[in-house]
């Protein structure tokens, strides 16, 4: 009897320290919670999950963390603020793009709010840019929604190799994109805006990462993905503009898988 009170205390134990490792940090969502965020990001905030998706990837303060392809700065506005004091930020641009305004609009938001975001590096990773950090020199990779881009451009491959290298020992990548229909063979451009779970899979385990982890934070069962314009017609694109346009809010932002790669530790 005696022998099972202990077991049942060393179990509780173990559980308790699982669930505290996976606690949102309070510093994490004081940072969500900052009024001084762009308003139609916070707006997106219950489609994208922040809090709970950044748990998920690890994310701690004193982590260097890469983003590829920051967009126009969604994540660099909770990313730059949580690790200013005592972690290390860096946004890795595309070396080319058809949006320069897109990067544009992220320059100008980050001035206007470099006092709050504090330093931010800034690199290139993309074609003829894949060395954006020394090798085994970072602790998480970030990339959001950006899969579908690089299997169109035919570089995908190049840019999870790239995330390797770059990553030390035991270093995370974290991976959003729009999921792909299972019942479908995978178009290799994802021309639709959307990948297969297992395709990504696949392809980070080429590159040489192992799966730790996948997270249903994102997904969305009401994205049929069949849509007219791919998953651009759905918001925040709404490609389709105002027609059917009340519809497509309904469905609201594609289905998303969030995945957590590991680099395997040298034995």
């Amino acid at each position: 009897m005696m022998r099972r009170h202990y077991l049942l205390a060393f179990i509780t134990l173990c559980f308790t320290a699982l669930s505290n490792a996976h606690a949102p940090d309070p510093a994490l969502a004081k940072v969500i919670a900052d009024p001084a965020r762009t308003q139609a990001f916070v707006t997106r905030d219950a489609a994208r999950h922040p809090l709970e998706e950044l748990t998920f990837f690890g994310l701690k303060p004193t982590l260097t963390v890469v983003e590829f392809w920051p967009g126009g700065g969604y994540w660099t506005e909770i990313l730059a603020p949580y690790l200013k004091d005592h972690g290390h930020y860096t946004a890795a641009f595309a070396p080319s793009t058809d949006e320069p305004e897109v990067d544009d609009a992220w320059h100008q938001r980050v001035h206007a709010q470099s006092a709050r975001l504090g330093p931010i590096a800034e690199t290139l990773v993309g074609p003829g840019h894949y060395d954006f950090a020394p090798a085994n020199s970072v602790d998480l990779v970030l990339t959001f929604r950006n899969l579908h881009n690089w299997m169109d451009g035919g570089y995908a491959e190049d840019m999870l190799r790239a995330a390797f290298r770059a990553l030390k020992p035991g270093g995370i990548l974290g991976v959003e994109a729009h999921r792909g229909r299972q019942d479908r063979p995978q178009d290799l451009k994802a021309a639709d805006g959307y990948v297969r779970e297992d395709y990504a899979i696949a392809l980070a385990e080429k590159a040489g990462f192992t799966l730790a982890a996948k997270s249903e934070i994102n997904a969305n069962p009401r994205d049929t993905k069949d849509w007219v314009d791919g998953v651009w017609t759905l918001p925040p694109t709404l490609a389709q503009k105002d027609k059917d346009r009340a519809r497509y809010i309904a469905v609201g932002e594609a289905d998303n898988f969030v995945l957590q790669f590991v680099k395997p530790r040298t034995k």
